[in-house]
């Protein structure tokens, strides 16, 4: 790993966590992440790439003193009790004030942190070099919309932008439920309130037992990670809301199965019944290295519209079907993620061997380089 050299950060007063001299670190080299390890310096991701810092390793004494001081009441007893604890952190950068949310982890023993800068900036769909069929999916008025991917794929970004072209296109109240609250919108034309788990409301539970008497058209639910979660996000969509949240899944198609393994198997008929009434879209992504200098990464992007030929392969169980009608329907604003790898070739914004490196089909991806239409018959 190459060495990053720390810049000594301005003083700006007694209080100031000591921590916040390797956040300003983790701006300055314009890195995603910041990772503190007992017995080892503290590392930056740059650009995709991890790079430690270029000062000693950080030992257990001096670990628990920059991370106790970050952490309120709350997170201390998360930790105590859970071994880890989800928090946002705000520094101020040469005057600017950064967001960071916060893991602090145990590991063999040891305190341990893994932070991702959030930016102050929230981008439109162009900037983030997102499709524009995105747009539709903010046009619903009632339903669900979920973005689908590994941690780290931008999920939030994504699900940022789309609200934030709500705000600025539509009057409604967008409600957010989130653990922690990352991106802070500015109101345009929506009223806007962000509710924190822990710090404006108990937990998720009370949010969202008090969500329904807060007159919310837009709710955003972040994670989905069980099924009281999502049980609680179709029961809003099916009561006039667009909700908006994400899951860990590989791609579109395998959300569905993602969402039923949640669930005990005699509650899956209806629980297709209510995804193919409800369910709006799903937009997976992964995060890949650009070959623009001005752009670090780019997403690679996968679109499921929930379309008649979509409905009618959920109730029927034939979810393996899915990838084909993704492909299929391009007409209708769909892709998979061979197709978005072919438009990023095409936009000069990745190389193919980066491209070929995450293809599902590598064959499927030269064909398409070759001009050849997989969507035809005999070909899918």
């Amino acid at each position: 790993m190459d060495k990053t050299e720390v810049k000594p950060a301005p003083h700006s007063g007694d209080k100031e966590p000591e921590v916040d001299k390797l956040f300003r670190a983790l701006v300055k080299t314009e890195g995603s992440d910041l990772h503190l390890k007992v017995d080892r310096p503290p590392i930056v991701r740059v650009k995709g790439t991890l790079r430690p810092l270029d000062r000693s390793p950080i030992d257990d004494a001096e670990m628990q003193r920059l991370l106790w001081p970050i952490m309120n009441d709350k997170s201390r007893k998360d930790f105590d009790n859970n071994g880890g604890a989800d928090f946002a952190h705000t520094c101020d950068v040469d005057g600017t004030k950064w967001r960071f949310r916060v893991n602090i982890l145990q590991q063999m023993g040891h305190m341990g942190l893994v932070a991702r800068r959030v930016s102050n900036f929230i981008p439109d769909f162009e900037g983030l070099f997102l499709p524009p069929i995105m747009e539709d999916l903010c046009k619903y008025h009632q339903g669900m919309v979920l973005l689908a991917g590994p941690t780290g794929s931008g999920k939030t970004t994504t699900i940022a932008s789309m609200l934030n072209w709500v705000n600025r296109n539509y009057r409604k109240h967008i409600l957010t439920l989130e653990d922690p609250v990352e991106f802070v919108y500015t109101e345009e034309k929506c009223l806007i309130n962000q509710r924190e788990i822990g710090l404006d409301v108990v937990n998720f539970d009370h949010g969202m037992r008090q969500a329904v008497r807060e007159d919310p058209d837009i709710m955003l639910l972040g994670e989905m990670r069980d099924h009281e979660t999502f049980l609680t996000a179709i029961q809003a969509a099916e009561t006039g809301h667009l909700v908006f949240g994400t899951i860990h899944a590989s791609g579109a198609p395998e959300t569905i199965g993602r969402i039923l393994d949640l669930f005990p198997e005699e509650m899956h008929d209806s629980l297709r019944s209510a995804l193919a009434m409800n369910l709006k879209g799903v937009v997976a992504q992964k995060l890949l290295k650009s070959i623009r200098p001005d752009v670090p990464r780019v997403p690679c992007v996968e679109i499921m519209m929930m379309n008649s030929t979509m409905q009618k392969l959920i109730l029927e169980e034939e979810d393996n079907k899915l990838a084909d009608a993704i492909r299929i329907g391009a007409q209708d604003g769909m892709q998979d993620f061979t197709m978005s790898l072919k438009q990023l070739l095409d936009d000069d914004l990745i190389d193919r061997p980066t491209a070929f490196e995450v293809a599902p089909n590598p064959e499927q991806l030269k064909m398409m380089i070759k001009g050849i239409d997989v969507k035809q018959p005999g070909i899918l």
